[in-house]
């Protein structure tokens, strides 16, 4: 397969920007929802959620940001890495969070695409060019 050129990560990139600029937003907005699904053992939960608010925002920003790019992508797939925790929780106890469905055909497909959501963050900032290779590389 042909590698990916620079317009389809600048693309990649536009998109996952916005979607961790709404998160940011959201957790921002609501961190007593987001409560609700943090797992118990994590601590300081509310200053966290906030925290981790403003470091998706933060994330965004670098990601389109061409010196911290690189940066950004590891760390927004750490980060995600990071929140699968909350998200099997979402899903194991069955937790209402309005507007997000509490059924099946949203966790299932949730905890399935994480690890996309990871590679997404490392192959639109460059960090990986896997499955492409570069040519040359």
């Amino acid at each position: 397969m042909a590698p990916a050129n620079d317009r389809t990560r600048a693309v990649m990139r536009l998109v996952l920007a916005a979607f961790y600029i709404a998160a940011g937003i959201a957790h921002l907005l609501a961190p007593d929802k987001l409560l609700a699904i943090t797992p118990a053992w994590v601590p300081f939960a509310t200053q966290l959620i906030l925290i981790t608010g403003v470091c998706e925002i933060a994330g965004a920003i670098a990601l389109v940001t061409k010196p911290l790019r690189w940066w950004a992508g590891v760390a927004l797939a750490l980060y995600a890495l990071c929140v699968w925790p909350a998200n099997i929780k979402h899903a194991l106890q069955g937790i209402d969070l309005p507007p997000v469905p509490n059924s099946w055909l949203y966790h299932g497909p949730r905890l399935a695409l994480q690890p996309i959501l990871i590679w997404w963050a490392l192959y639109c900032a460059g960090v990986i060019d896997w499955p492409w290779r570069r040519q040359g590389a």
